[in-house]
């Protein structure tokens, strides 16, 4: 199975595979950010590069055919921290990978100012502002564009509302999404 995470910037994508990777035994995190790392540092400098990875159809075609290899291979739990913001995108993604072996698409849900509260208090690089600063300045901007395709997103996905859920709890109603018949205790474990 494969389970997409979508969601804002800041929503907890990350923490939540995490959280999953340790609850799922064989599972992966596969992360298709280092698809588009692979593109931005083949492209760059180029006239064609894009600012946006995800604009790329290569990295939609690679993204799709990384997971679905992925898999294939392990047999097992693929977990997908990525957020796609364009239906458009969403569709040539999902479209494939929900048809073998099956795709369950969470959408992580932030109030908006809790989102805000949860960007002014990261701090993705201990030590270096400056860094942090720009993943906030980078988060503030897209949270914009997460309100815009929330509509859509909710229509297509699981949604699980992480305003004031503490992350074990995000966890469980993740398990309990894609995993109903193997319940979890509230720190992930499963009982005996």
């Amino acid at each position: 199975m494969i389970t997409w995470i979508n969601g804002a910037f800041g929503s907890g994508k990350s923490t939540l595979a995490a959280g999953l990777h340790q609850a799922l035994p064989g599972s992966v995190v596969a992360d298709p950010e280092e698809i588009g790392d692979l593109l931005r540092r083949t492209l760059a400098g180029h006239p064609r590069k894009l600012r946006d990875y995800q604009d790329y159809p290569a990295w939609r075609r690679l993204t799709t055919a990384y997971i679905s290899e992925i898999a294939a291979h392990t047999s097992g739990h693929v977990l997908v921290p990525m957020a796609v913001l364009s239906p458009a995108y969403a569709a040539e993604v999902f479209t494939p990978l929900r048809r073998s072996p099956g795709l369950v698409h969470l959408v992580l849900h932030v109030e908006s100012d809790e989102l805000k509260a949860r960007i002014d208090a990261s701090e993705e690089f201990p030590g270096d502002e400056t860094r942090s600063e720009a993943v906030r300045a980078y988060r503030r901007r897209r949270a914009v564009d997460y309100a815009a395709a929330a509509a859509w997103m909710h229509a297509d996905g699981h949604v699980i509302d992480t305003s004031a859920l503490p992350a074990h709890a995000v966890l469980q109603a993740a398990l309990s999404r894609i995993s109903p018949a193997h319940p979890v205790t509230a720190d992930g474990a499963r009982p005996s």
